[in-house]
């Protein structure tokens, strides 16, 4: 079964996603969702939550929005990826100031049949606008992504002009030092899954810190990893073409992330 895109809980027209096809003015969650249940699932609401106020100055119905998802993964074979989009279809892109009336889409897909392989990633000088938003503007991101496999690599990892790292196009960055766990201190999306994990790693008795992190001091850590809501966490492999190692606490994390338990959608 492909992706199915409804709007307000009905099949959405060609007109009303011109908008957002058009201007990418909105937000969005991302959650794999198994028998009815997802991992950190508040944290997701609390996003678009937060996300809705930021973009639009409105106070998202919640319950409507579990509701939509909920139907909608009812309707497919579990597990499924469901996305909670929210944009106004009426935006006037003359007068983006105006009151605004976002909706909810929610597109529901096929989840992934087997773990992705590790990554191999190069790094490329980017920041997102608005880097703590999960919007659907993705051109600058993809843009990335599209010049990093171009030159070989699988996906991008991005650097500020400080050196910093920080994300990727869609997901977070975690490395290890040995000892524990670090996350790169720079602008940059606080995940669903990075924050999951985080907690996961606290429970094992691992230590969690966040740090500034240059691209070089990347390339020297002692594993690394991606988190986002579908692959969970994923082993990077490299890091421009630094070869890096793939520790046991690596798949600890991993596991100790599988088990968490999801709350009922």
């Amino acid at each position: 079964m492909g992706p199915v895109m409804e709007l307000n809980g009905r099949p959405v027209s060609t007109g009303e996603l011109a908008g957002l096809a058009l201007y990418g003015y909105g937000h969005f969650t991302t959650m794999l969702v198994t028998d009815l249940r997802v991992r950190g699932l508040e944290l997701h609401m609390e996003r678009l939550s937060r996300d809705c106020a930021t973009l639009f100055g409105s106070e998202l119905d919640i319950p409507r929005v579990r509701e939509l998802a909920r139907r909608s993964a009812r309707a497919h074979p579990s597990p499924s990826v469901v996305r909670v989009t929210v944009y106004d279809p009426t935006l006037d892109l003359g007068r983006p100031s105006a009151r605004a009336l976002p909706q909810i889409l929610v597109t529901t897909r096929a989840a992934p049949g087997s773990a992705p392989p590790p990554v191999h990633l190069g790094t490329r000088l980017f920041t997102r606008d608005a880097p703590t938003v999960k919007g659907t503007g993705l051109f600058g991101a993809v843009r990335q992504r599209r010049a990093a496999q171009l030159d070989g690599f699988d996906d991008a990892l991005f650097t500020g002009v400080d050196g910093r790292v920080s994300e990727g196009p869609t997901w977070n960055i975690g490395f290890l030092d040995g000892s524990g766990l670090v996350w790169p201190q720079a602008p940059c999306l606080p995940g669903v899954t990075m924050r999951l994990v985080g907690q996961a790693a606290e429970a094992l008795g691992v230590p969690v810190s966040t740090r500034p992190l240059s691209a070089v001091a990347a390339t020297g850590a002692a594993g690394a990893f991606v988190t986002n809501a579908t692959a969970g966490v994923r082993p990077v492999a490299s890091i421009d073409g630094v070869h890096l190692p793939r520790p046991d606490l690596l798949r600890r994390l991993s596991q100790a992330y599988q088990e968490l338990p999801g709350e009922l959608l």
